[in-house]
């Protein structure tokens, strides 16, 4: 008789290696942020212990870092506790095991730099208390591209549980987090699960659209994931979907960037935004903490690499069509292909550097105002290895001008060391689905949905 396969399972002490980890990284005591669920919900029902939460939290800047006590408000309780730090640097790094169970020092000190590059652009009047407020479904979301998309035979191939009357068990919430201060510190959410489960805390996944699109695209993907006892959960990046306001913003928003060098919408500032939702995501009863997963398409590709890159708390990543070699593009003369989707902003830092067609000195000197460190120490070469040891699934086209294969290597390379260090390799793959550009495909949807699966043991 064949023996049953053992489902792979994210091991309890490197659970509890995240949460010492974050608290060493930190070293100190950490404020509450205050949360007003002004939702119509049980606000008891959506907080997990406030340490818990807290620790975990990467975004709070050392100026806010004040006190061992940290207080909690929410619409219908508000209550105080006393926090007893202790330092578990020592204890960890003094472990011969710490470098393959946990994350090793380097990683942690590039999530630490990529913290302060996104807080360098926000006063810290601007880091504003964690706030919900109710929303609405989106009747007519704004697509900023013609003509307007309206199927993906990918995202509807997506495994989905046969169940009658999903419709009427399928529960939908609308509503907006406040991120930062400002029109755009509005995060929009939209999360889909079932009414009832048979689980009293479920995995999560958060799934990000590609450039011009919204949360509202991704509907197919968050019914299947939500019908199979997940907690889907998408949101509407930077200057996209209900942050837009016309065919436009985004590209006036990348345009301005490059002008004033005040903002990182490319990228950056919906990381941001990720951390505060896991922030969030973090608090709700019925989400298991250590099964939250983060994946996204194209631009949401990139958006879940350095999510999942500058915060533990996504405990598998599976970017699609979005991990590239920035300066590897540039020193091989493969960058037209991913300058060319937001070609405004090259197109205007070319004249303004009195360039009569745009070159790689454009390119570099677009991406260091508006990202920087894309094309240096926040490169692929760095932020993928960074992952380990945990869950990686890298899904790209072989023949993706985007996101060419050869510029993956190193990056790959990499990774493999930091996964074989952490005795994880089975925890990385990369696949570059033969003959395809810059598509999602079936195959990839069908190949996150197993990975998935697989590891949060669904």
């Amino acid at each position: 008789m064949p023996t049953a396969q053992k489902t792979p399972r994210i091991p309890t002490l490197f659970k509890l290696l995240l949460i010492f980890t974050s608290i060493a990284t930190m070293n100190r005591a950490t404020p509450a942020r205050i949360l007003r669920p002004h939702l119509q919900l049980n606000a008891d029902a959506h907080m997990l212990p406030p340490m818990r939460h807290f620790i975990n939290s990467p975004t709070l800047s050392p100026s806010l870092v004040s006190s061992s006590s940290s207080s909690y408000k929410t619409k219908n309780t508000s209550f105080k506790l006393q926090l007893h730090f202790t330092n578990f640097s020592s204890a960890i790094s003094s472990s011969p095991h710490h470098l393959n169970m946990a994350e090793s020092i380097d990683s942690q000190k590039l999530r630490h730099e990529f913290l302060e590059v996104l807080r360098s652009r926000r006063t810290p009047e601007g880091i504003v208390p964690l706030t919900v407020e109710p929303g609405k479904p989106v009747k007519d979301p704004l697509y900023q591209e013609t003509p307007k998309p309206t199927f993906s035979p990918a995202m509807q191939s997506c495994p989905k549980k046969d169940i009658p009357n999903f419709k009427e068990l399928l529960k939908e919430e609308n509503f907006y987090l406040t991120t930062e201060e400002g029109e755009q510190g509005r995060l929009p959410v939209l999360i889909l699960s079932l009414k009832e489960s048979s689980q009293k805390k479920r995995p999560a996944v958060v799934f990000l659209h590609s450039t011009n699109k919204c949360k509202e695209w991704l509907r197919a993907l968050l019914e299947a994931y939500a019908s199979r006892g997940y907690v889907a959960v998408a949101i509407d990046s930077r200057y996209h979907g209900e942050r837009a306001s016309n065919m436009t913003t985004y590209r006036d928003a990348l345009l301005s960037s490059w002008e004033k060098g005040d903002t990182m919408p490319f990228i950056f500032d919906t990381v941001w935004d990720l951390i505060k939702l896991a922030d969030y995501l973090g608090q709700r009863e019925d989400i298991d903490t250590f099964r939250i997963g983060i994946t996204g398409e194209s631009l949401g590709g990139m958006h879940a690499w350095f999510a999942g890159a500058a915060d533990s708390r996504y405990a598998v990543v599976v970017p699609i069509i979005g991990v590239q070699g920035f300066r590897w593009a540039i020193e091989h003369d493969r960058w037209q292909a991913r300058v060319d989707s937001i070609k405004a902003v090259f197109e205007k830092a070319r004249i303004d550097l009195g360039k009569s067609v745009i070159d790689k000195e454009v390119v570099e000197k677009v991406w260091d105002r508006i990202v920087p460190g894309l094309g240096s120490k926040f490169d692929s070469p760095y932020t993928v290895p960074a992952i380990a040891p945990r869950p990686l699934l890298i899904l790209n086209g072989a023949e993706d001008p985007r996101c060419p294969l050869p510029g993956l290597e190193v990056p790959k390379s990499r990774a493999h060391e930091a996964y074989e260090k952490a005795n994880t390799l089975d925890s990385f793959k990369l696949i570059a689905e033969p003959g395809i550009a810059h598509q999602m495909t079936p195959l990839m949807v069908k190949e996150a949905s197993d990975w998935f699966d697989r590891f949060f043991s669904m």
